[in-house]
């Protein structure tokens, strides 16, 4: 290796041309190929309790986004429909890629990069469904690859306890908000935490994750109270 390739920077951001650029490889001189600043990325954790509309949120920021010519990957691990799919409770649906336990999300950009398509952002709904090796990877994105990460989900589940990717995101995320879309208890008080219900009672047992839905009809169902009222497992009059 000569003094000046030792010397020169490498740039990890996006390495390899997007569509329609016909530069042999590497960025711009301070720029990503989608015009923002290199190494602005940033890996954001948007949180909230069942119904608060994390989904809805996503597709939104996906959206917001492809308008301004930037191009993403949306991805989700067990969604509501169990299709490879972000669906939503007001109807809203955008494809997406299943995360599955193998399933590295570096492998996932790089592979796009090398078929010519660009990625500047993931969208990673369902993110407390995710394992613990999948949220270094989106730190990883960020940090070497110059891709934004957007990561929706709740933060407890049906015990009140956090669920291991959200508290790794807690931890790592460069900026943790929560959704301001406010569900309400039953009472009128603010659903802070997610009720696992099943033949109307409040269970406290049982496997982290089990599909159901907030809908009453539902097998497995669950339910947003506030912390007094999750505590008693007073599911309210109507239950």
């Amino acid at each position: 290796m000569t003094d000046d390739a030792a010397a020169a920077p490498t740039c990890l951001a996006r390495p390899l041309p997007g569509p329609g650029d016909d530069r042999a490889g590497g960025c711009a001189a301070a720029r990503g190929v989608d015009g923002r600043p290199l190494h602005a990325a940033a890996l954001k954790f948007f949180w909230g309790p069942m119904d608060c509309g994390k989904s809805t949120m996503a597709l939104q920021m996906n959206h917001n986004h492809a308008r301004q010519g930037r191009r993403g990957l949306v991805t989700t691990r067990i969604d509501r429909s169990l299709g490879p799919q972000v669906t939503t409770r007001i109807g809203l649906a955008h494809e997406a890629v299943e995360v599955t336990d193998d399933l590295d999300l570096r492998d996932l950009v790089r592979d796009a990069w090398a078929e010519g398509v660009r990625v500047d952002y993931l969208i990673c709904d369902e993110a407390s469904f995710y394992n613990l090796e999948h949220v270094e990877q989106m730190a990883e994105l960020v940090d070497k690859f110059d891709v934004d990460v957007y990561a929706f989900g709740l933060a407890t589940d049906f015990r009140s306890c956090l669920f291991p990717a959200a508290q790794r995101l807690f931890e790592l995320a460069d900026e943790v908000a929560r959704i301001q879309v406010e569900v309400l208890c039953w009472c009128g008080r603010e659903g802070l935490l997610n009720a696992r219900v099943v033949r109307g009672e409040v269970v406290r047992e049982g496997a982290q994750v089990v599909i159901g839905d907030t809908v009453d009809t539902a097998d497995v169902r669950y339910q947003v109270l506030c912390r007094r009222h999750y505590r008693s497992g007073d599911l309210g009059p109507r239950a």
